[in-house]
């Protein structure tokens, strides 16, 4: 049961984030400014987390000594990844293309996890990688960036990825004093402070009620803060708590086929018949990486 919850909520975490690209990309369609967009996501879910941690009774002392932690935390997520993460988006074109440079942050984390928490690396975990990884690139094979920034943008979302690992290490180390809630509260209300002086510079720069306060603005922002930072990042702490940084990591993998069929249903994007295969694959090659096969720690230290 426990193994059950840990596995639905890495899972449900990756959904949403899935979405999450569809949802920005129709903001940066309008012309939306990410420093407005995105601070005001943050901010939002972390008021929410706040709510529900008085609610919960869950204690939400800061211990000093993890101050820098958090710090560290915060500029890496949000601040350095949704940066990266968005713009990507705008410069590539396409959340198709986007989530998949993005999934390629399980390659970075096996080796954080081995080298600072000596997690269990076996054979099976990089051949269900690589399998995943061969069906993410025949999910988009079919597009090609278009945009003079392209190469630009997969070199900002790749930096992304580097912040994406740098997170998921930093919040296994806080996962054993804290509540995944409340680790994700004071994530956002730091990484809050981040934004804050592009919010209200750049972000306000052509604001005009008639196109910021619109429904088909507000309505992915809200879809952004609610689903895939609220919910999304409690969900994701505490699987990173239960998983650990390599196996966890590799759920990001399936970033491109929610975003692929996200996009598929919802009309933003079409899908061939090779591209559904490519679905297929990557589902397959995630489920190799979570059955207990055995096998041995490719880097367990022999004995003298």
């Amino acid at each position: 049961m426990q193994q059950l919850k840990t596995y639905g909520a890495a899972i449900l975490a990756i959904l949403f984030w899935g979405l999450s690209y569809i949802w920005s990309g129709r903001l940066v369609a309008q012309e939306i400014p990410v420093e407005f967009f995105l601070p005001i996501r943050i901010l939002a879910a972390a008021f929410i987390l706040l709510i529900i941690n008085i609610i919960c009774g869950y204690k939400m002392y800061l211990h000093p000594q993890h101050f820098l932690t958090f710090f560290l935390l915060a500029a890496c997520e949000p601040f350095i990844y949704f940066f990266c993460e968005t713009y990507g988006i705008q410069f590539t074109g396409s959340p198709t293309i986007s989530s998949l440079v993005i999934a390629s942050t399980p390659i970075l984390a096996i080796f954080a996890g081995v080298m600072f928490f000596k997690e269990r690396i076996t054979w099976q975990h990089i051949v269900g990688m690589v399998i995943c990884l061969v069906g993410l690139v025949l999910v988009t094979r079919a597009h090609r960036g278009e945009s003079r920034l392209f190469y630009f943008g997969i070199a900002v979302l790749v930096l992304a990825v580097v912040a994406e690992v740098a997170y998921a290490t930093l919040t296994k180390a806080l996962t054993e004093g804290y509540k995944p809630t409340v680790i994700v509260m004071y994530q956002f209300f730091i990484g809050s402070l981040f934004f804050l002086p592009l919010f209200l510079t750049r972000g306000m720069e052509n604001y005009t009620p008639e196109v910021y306060g619109s429904w088909s603005v507000w309505e992915p922002i809200l879809c952004l803060s609610i689903l895939c930072s609220t919910i999304a990042f409690a969900l994701w702490a505490y699987a990173i708590g239960k998983l650990g940084v390599a196996k966890s990591s590799i759920f990001q993998a399936l970033n491109p086929v929610v975003t692929a069929l996200a996009g598929f249903i919802l009309g933003d994007e079409l899908l061939c018949g090779a591209q559904w295969v490519g679905l297929a694959i990557a589902i397959g090659g995630v489920i190799l990486t979570q059955l207990n096969l055995g096998g041995k720690d490719l880097f367990e230290k022999k004995k003298a």
